[in-house]
């Protein structure tokens, strides 16, 4: 079929979601979220041809991997979806003229939201159950090195679909293929927006070549700034959770960056990541506080490439600032906008980096790996966004819909 075929069914498909109910929505995502535990094996089986044309050592291999406890938890969240209350329809003003005229500003669904993304399967998963709760129409455009996996989960969605008698064209896996993005980026007269998510090359690609309105996503270059006044205990322990609970994530910690007066106990704050292999990019005062105390295969010198880098990987870089000020101009100069944090037990510093680090997400003594739309409390997300206009931050439901203004009268006209 072709991609155009495909745009305009899944267009006719949006305006046909319009007339869903609640209940039945629900009803649909509870029975997906069954299905999908009982498709485990043909999901896991797909998912393993995926996995053997990748190289294990690479970092997108842990995105890739679906296992029987990931599949478990993918079905839970849809269920958690199904759960929430769908923002569509939402009353957000009303306003009545001198004349009569009652105006009334709703939410309504976007319509078709395309996603772009890499080797996560479980995003196509996620994407469907967000856009279907909001009672949008899902374009997936997934990589090649997921295409299996997709094939499998996407086949399982529309199945249930069928089934329950709502429109297959709900959800359009499009074909692998660079052409199928480019089409994508493209179809202004069917797609009303575009969300990327992966790594910052893809989401620059999709922002700088695509003619429906993008929202960026994903790319998270994320910085932890020790300060002066900061507890080393909470700074081992936010650093090593931030840096390795999962280092292909975009939550993951990228760079530290510790205030001069504090390098003695740079060895204590990092100590620990030694046990997973965790290899430094230390500038020459970090080096220097860290040699001996510190693997030294582990250990190496930094360059100007080591920092504004987002490894997703084992990998993180350290730099040495002399205040606060000069951490934020750090920071504000590789900072993706994604999420950012401040270990201090001073009141000024973390009142003075909240309000000065331009970024999504910004912690004070606490983990960047919370930046996550259900451990927000959203239920889920459909990403992170790292830009300002519509929506910024974990994107959940409500930032799904957009708004319209339905205007009531008696036969009221313009003088």
């Amino acid at each position: 079929m072709e991609t155009k075929t495909m745009f305009e069914n899944a267009l006719k498909a949006s305006r046909e979601l319009n007339l869903l109910s609640e209940d039945k929505i629900n009803e649909v995502l509870l029975k997906l979220a069954d299905a999908t535990v009982a498709n485990t094996d043909a999901i896991l089986e797909a998912n393993r041809k995926d996995l053997d044309r990748m190289d294990k050592a690479d970092p997108m291999y842990d995105r890739l991997l679906l296992n029987r406890e990931r599949i478990e938890g993918i079905a839970a969240d849809i269920r958690n979806v199904a759960t929430l209350k769908s923002p569509v329809g939402e009353v957000l003003s009303v306003t009545e003229r001198p004349n009569g005229m009652r105006i009334t500003k709703v939410r309504v669904p976007f319509g078709v939201i395309g996603v772009i993304y890499e080797a996560r399967p479980n995003v196509s998963f996620d994407v469907f159950s967000l856009c279907f709760k909001s009672s949008n129409a899902a374009v997936l455009k997934g990589g090649s090195n997921a295409r299996d996996s997709n094939e499998a989960i996407v086949k399982i969605i529309k199945d249930v679909l069928k089934a329950e008698g709502v429109t297959t064209d709900a959800v359009t896996l499009l074909p692998s293929t660079r052409e199928a993005t480019a089409d994508l980026l493209n179809a202004v007269d069917y797609v009303d927006l575009i969300i990327p998510r992966g790594s910052q090359s893809l989401i620059h690609y999709v922002r700088d070549n695509s003619r429906v309105p993008v929202i960026e996503t994903g790319a998270g270059i994320v910085h932890a700034y020790f300060d002066k006044a900061g507890d080393v205990k909470k700074g081992a322990d936010v650093i090593f959770n931030a840096k390795t609970r999962r280092v292909s994530v975009c939550n993951a910690l990228d760079s530290l960056v510790i205030d001069r007066s504090r390098l003695g106990d740079l060895p204590a704050l990092v100590g620990k990541m030694a046990e997973k292999n965790v290899i430094l990019y230390a500038d020459e005062e970090s080096y220097k506080a860290l040699e001996g105390k510190y693997p030294a295969n582990l250990l190496e010198h930094a360059t100007a490439d080591s920092f504004g880098t987002e490894y997703q990987d084992y990998k993180m870089s350290v730099k040495t600032v002399g205040d606060i000020n000069e951490a934020i101009d750090h920071v504000t100069r590789y900072s993706s906008k994604h999420s950012e944090a401040i270990i201090t037990e001073d009141k000024t510093a973390a009142d003075t980096y909240k309000k000065k680090i331009d970024a999504a997400c910004v912690y004070v003594n606490v983990s960047t790996a919370f930046s996550d739309g259900a451990q927000f409390g959203f239920g889920a997300e459909i990403g992170i966004s790292t830009q300002k206009l519509h929506a910024r931050g974990p994107m959940a439901l409500p930032e799904l819909t957009s708004y319209k203004y339905l205007i009531d009268g008696d036969g009221q006209t313009r003088p």
